[in-house]
């Protein structure tokens, strides 16, 4: 490269991270619809590092759960999880459409180390040993060894066919949230409002959200939605020379009067 050379910007891009049980996909979709000319790259983190991931520059936002330093990240929440028990498809809780905590009361209660709800007190009978996941607990379910309560996205993510689960009531729940780090100016950055938008439900032609863009897909959607908004002009009147007619002036005004019969003076 020579001195007069300057190299070439760097492309804008957006890292999302999220934790196991949420789908971001409904959400990507929109983005690449939005702004196809920004790529979106998906960081998979675990519940306990992604606000690390988050602090480090790792990704620019992220759907975590809740609770959330505020110290130095920003969180909006979106909605609260069903908490869940799973169990075997022959365990005599499947009869039934709903638990409380305290029908677990004689129940193995399997407690992973990276359990996403804030128990003050498990119900059901301890397990000795805490299982290092909650995959490893799904598998310990599985042979018969004891239950597990999770989120219903948990559940769903470590489907079995040899299991199923029911709503337990009387338990913590989990709340998923999107997350950003602070910024010095204290306002998300673009591309952050942008995913805001979009997550909220934000359309294209909000005033709320900052402006598209100028490369971006529904960018140039948008000029040509509003030209397209313009009132047409309406084309200039023709003269048609019918008021030149009525006023007997023109060439047609002429031959008539030619053509009409002279008035003899009257006689005396």
């Amino acid at each position: 490269m020579t001195g007069s050379e300057a190299p070439s910007p760097t492309s804008p891009s957006f890292r999302l991270a999220y934790v196991p049980g949420v789908t971001p996909t409904k959400w990507v979709r929109i983005w690449h619809e939005r702004l196809s000319d920004v790529p979106l790259t998906l960081v998979a983190a675990a519940p306990a590092e992604v606000f690390d991931v988050l602090r480090e520059g790792g990704a620019d936002a992220g759907f975590v759960r809740l609770p959330v330093d505020r110290a130095d990240l920003a969180a909006i929440p979106l909605y609260t999880e069903t908490t869940v028990v799973v169990i075997p498809k022959d365990h005599v809780i499947a009869a039934v459409e709903e638990v409380t905590a305290e029908d677990l009361a004689d129940e193995l209660v399997l407690h992973p180390l990276d359990d996403t709800l804030a128990w003050e007190r498990l119900p059901g009978v301890p397990a000795k040993e805490r299982p290092a996941t909650t995959a490893d607990a799904i598998e310990l379910v599985a042979a018969g060894v004891g239950v597990l309560i999770v989120p219903q996205s948990l559940a769903r993510l470590h489907h079995r066919k040899d299991l199923t689960y029911r709503p337990i009531t009387g338990a913590p729940e989990s709340r998923v949230a999107l997350s950003w780090p602070h910024t010095e100016s204290g306002e998300p950055t673009e591309l952050v409002e942008h995913f805001i938008g979009i997550v909220r439900g934000r359309t294209v032609n909000s005033t709320r959200g900052p402006a598209l863009p100028k490369n971006s897909a529904d960018s140039k959607q948008q000029k040509r939605t509003d030209k397209a908004k313009q009132p047409a002009r309406k084309p200039a009147a023709k003269s048609t020379g019918s008021a030149r007619t009525k006023s007997g002036g023109g060439k047609a005004g002429a031959k008539h009067s030619r053509n009409s019969p002279k008035r003899g003076k009257p006689r005396r």
